[in-house]
């Protein structure tokens, strides 16, 4: 994108809810949407757990968790350091005398998923007792000389999302789960001020390359169940 003279005019953010499900095979829950004019996305805070009677599972990113980066790239894993390359870009040729409009979005949808049963088990007996998420992203606008590379950011977005959900694993199918946290999401927040976006966070790897799958039972050792890629 050749940005001389580049100005933004218009941003909007907004989440949308829909319904959580439950599967044979685990807890499907809270797809939230994030709709904005954005580039660069990066996860500042993101864990999903699921307790059980026996201990508790987790994804982790442990870059960030033990305080090695301030941020992970959530790019598609293709366009870095972009989030896609599809409508969240537009390439400008320049220079140009013209005026013109153009815009750029994105959606990033969740369906995360948990098992009913102990990850590290053979047994299919569902001991699922609660799921917690919480997940911090901020998004960029920039505009970016093609040439020297030289970036400049035009707009910050910051937005969470946070799920508890208590589970009777006893129960039916369609019956297991209760919502007992926040039931609406907080609203994406666009900054007044431009944050700087971390240098780590434009390169590999991204956050679904880097994430952990990890088992912490009540006795024992964790256990690594899925390692990074």
């Amino acid at each position: 994108m050749w940005y001389d003279g580049a100005a933004l005019v218009e941003a909007e953010v907004v989440v949308e809810k829909e319904e959580e499900a439950d599967t044979s095979a685990g807890q499907q829950f809270d797809n939230v949407v994030e709709k904005a004019l954005s580039l660069v996305e990066v996860a500042s805070v993101a864990w999903l757990e699921a307790h059980s009677a026996c201990g508790r599972s987790s994804w982790e990113l442990p870059d960030l968790r033990e305080g090695r980066v301030k941020a992970i790239s959530d790019s598609d894993g293709v366009s870095y350091p972009w989030y896609g390359n599809t409508t969240e870009t537009v390439t400008l040729m320049g220079p140009t005398n013209k005026i013109s409009r153009f815009s750029v979005s994105m959606n990033d949808n969740f369906y995360p998923s948990v098992t009913w049963a102990v990850p590290v088990s053979e047994s299919n007996v569902p001991m699922l007792t609660r799921i917690k998420r919480d997940q911090s992203f901020t998004t960029w606008l920039v505009a970016m000389n093609a040439h020297t590379k030289e970036k400049i950011i035009l707009q910050t977005i910051k937005w969470r999302m946070r799920v508890d959900i208590e589970v009777d694993p006893t129960q039916l199918l369609g019956k297991r789960a209760r919502l007992v946290g926040r039931t609406q999401q907080e609203q994406p927040r666009i900054l007044s001020r431009m944050e700087p976006i971390p240098p780590n966070a434009l390169v590999k790897p991204n956050a679904n390359d880097a994430q952990v799958l990890m088992w912490r039972p009540k006795r024992g050792q964790p256990v690594i169940v899925i390692p990074p890629k």
